[in-house]
């Protein structure tokens, strides 16, 4: 009965002692079981501290790339036609939405008594050439001097200048088109008193249209001169055009730069100042599509995804080029690449990770 606890004892005591005076010696043993287990490990390929990840195969793609603009319609020419001179409108107005060509008459005024201011100056100009001729004549033969000679051609001139005063006066009676398009205002009304500016009326050129946007800072200096644009008008009409103007000084309210497009709207089925959704093309380019979730940020806020190198997770910055509903494009990643797409918030840049690839063939 008593021999069971001398052996109790006995092997506590050997513990004890291995324990504290043999330490060094039980830590080798330790050491070499973990050794071996290592090795078991790697003839699996399996390291013990690394993160299990899912990465995606990516091939860069051609893409079209292209920025949206919110923007309106604007006719390619609008003037207000106005009168040069004064006087009674004595023509029928044209009405609004008339189809107008270049040189049409548009207003009439009344002449007057203009007619005979112009007989006037016709009957002083015949005088002036009477005695500037006598005044020659009498120089030549030495019966004049040659001041007088002077002063009737200063004469003569003075009575041309007045007939020609009063011939261009005539002419600004009859207001023309300047070029063809449509009357967005009625003419004046008959017998209304016209003063010099007076507003005779309204055309605008649709035959060509322009979309106007307005860019960011940002985006204004992607967009070229020449470059394909599309919009889509809150009628549901579609209009294709090119890049014809880029701002180069922006507005002092908004920051923001305008930016016209050239669109053939021969058929009038655009009209000025309606809503439009303008896309402009840019250069073409390469980029990944991947799924949103694979974006992150480093250590000092810089856009990139995780990648897996050799079985080190790897960060890469990354430019957005567009957002689509299949993913987002992005650039400044190589040919080709493997994105953690699962697993990624388990992983910090320069981690080691066993990834599972997927998109390879």
């Amino acid at each position: 009965m008593r021999l069971f606890p001398i052996l109790v004892s006995i092997s506590v005591s050997v513990a004890i002692y291995f324990f504290v005076m043999e330490r060094d010696l039980l830590l080798s043993f330790s050491a070499s079981d973990d050794e071996g287990i290592a090795e078991v490990v790697d003839d699996f390929v399996i390291r013990p501290d690394a993160v299990s990840v899912v990465a995606l195969h990516s091939t860069a793609q051609e893409i079209q790339s292209g920025i949206t603009l919110r923007g309106r319609t604007e006719a390619t020419r609008r003037v207000d036609v106005r009168a040069q001179t004064s006087g009674l409108v004595v023509s029928e107005p044209l009405r609004k939405g008339a189809a107008i060509t270049a040189g049409q008459l548009l207003c009439v005024l009344d002449p007057g008594i203009r007619a005979a201011q112009l007989a006037e100056a016709k009957a002083r100009l015949a005088d002036a050439e009477v005695s500037a001729a006598n005044a020659i004549d009498l120089a030549e033969r030495g019966f004049g001097p040659e001041t007088a000679v002077v002063s009737r051609q200063a004469a003569l001139q003075s009575a041309q200048a007045g007939v020609l005063q009063i011939e261009q006066e005539i002419s600004r009676l009859e207001i023309r088109a300047p070029f063809a398009g449509l009357l967005e205002t009625d003419s004046a009304e008959i017998g209304s008193l016209m003063q010099p500016g007076g507003l005779c009326a309204t055309i605008i050129d649709l035959n060509t249209i322009k979309l106007v946007g307005f860019a960011t800072e940002l985006d204004i200096n992607k967009l070229e001169l020449g470059a394909l644009a599309g919009a889509d008008l809150v009628s549901g009409k579609r209009a294709v055009g090119t890049v014809t103007f880029l701002s180069r000084s922006s507005d002092p309210v908004t920051r923001t730069f305008r930016v016209e497009v050239t669109v053939d709207n021969s058929d009038l089925l655009i009209r000025d100042g309606e809503t439009a959704k303008i896309g402009i093309a840019l250069t073409g380019g390469k980029g990944h599509l991947l799924p949103q979730h694979v974006l992150t940020l480093d250590p000092n806020g810089t856009l990139g995804v995780r990648i897996a190198d050799n079985g080190i997770a790897r960060f890469a910055p990354v430019t957005i080029l567009r957002d689509g509903a299949d993913g987002m494009w992005l650039a400044g990643l190589p040919e080709t690449v493997d994105v953690i797409t699962v697993g990624l918030e388990y992983t910090i840049d320069g981690a080691q990770i066993n990834a599972t690839i997927e998109g390879t063939e």
